[in-house]
C-alpha cells in the first residue's frame, strides 16, 4: 500500500502550470514544512532543522483549489502516494525525484488561527487572544442549554 497522510504549512505560494492541448490539465507544485514530532539532540544542540520539506505535487481541480485558495503559510491537510522518478538535466546528470501526488488536500486550521499565525510570522503586533465563544442566552449553570418540553419528545434519543 502506497499512501502518506501529511499536515504542515506551504513554504510558498504554489506554482501552476496549464498543460497545452485542447482540453488543458492544471498542474500545481508546492512543498509541504512538516514539523518533526521529535528533535534529534543534535538538532536542538545546534538549532538545526525541525521540520521536513515535502514536494508535493497535484492534478487538475485539485491544482485549480490550490492556485486559489493556498498561499504561503496556509496550514494543509494531504493524502496522497508517494511516487519517484528521474530525469537528466541539462549537464548530463541522472537527477532523482521523489513528490507525494496529492489525492485530497484540506484546511487544518480556521481563517482566524492563519489570520493570527501570519500576525505573528510577520512581527505583527495585534493581539492573537482567542475568540470568546458567546454563551448560550438560555444555559443552565452546568453549561448545557435547557430544552423546551415540546422539543424533547421530538427528538430521537429521548
Amino acid at each position: 500500500m502506497n499512501k502518506v497522510i501529511l499536515m504542515g504549512r506551504l513554504t510558498r505560494d504554489p506554482e501552476i502550470r496549464y498543460t497545452s492541448g485542447e482540453n488543458s490539465l492544471a498542474i500545481a507544485r508546492y512543498t509541504l514544512a512538516v514539523d518533526r514530532r521529535y528533535q534529534r539532540r543534535n538538532d536542538q544542540q545546534d538549532g538545526g532543522q525541525t521540520a521536513d520539506f515535502i514536494g508535493c505535487v497535484v492534478f487538475g481541480k485539485g491544482a485549480e483549489f490550490a492556485e486559489n485558495y493556498l498561499h504561503q503559510g496556509t496550514k494543509i491537510a494531504i493524502t496522497g502516494r508517494i511516487q519517484t522518478g528521474s530525469y537528466t538535466n541539462k549537464d548530463g546528470v541522472k537527477v532523482y525525484t521523489t513528490d507525494v501526488v496529492v489525492e485530497e488536500q484540506e484546511f487544518a486550521e480556521s481563517k482566524n488561527a492563519a489570520a493570527a499565525h501570519n500576525n505573528s510570522q510577520a512581527g505583527g503586533n495585534q493581539s492573537s487572544a482567542p475568540q470568546s465563544r458567546p454563551e448560550p442566552s438560555e444555559a443552565a449553570g452546568d453549561g448545557f442549554m435547557n430544552i423546551p418540553d415540546s422539543i424533547e419528545e421530538d427528538l430521537p434519543f429521548n
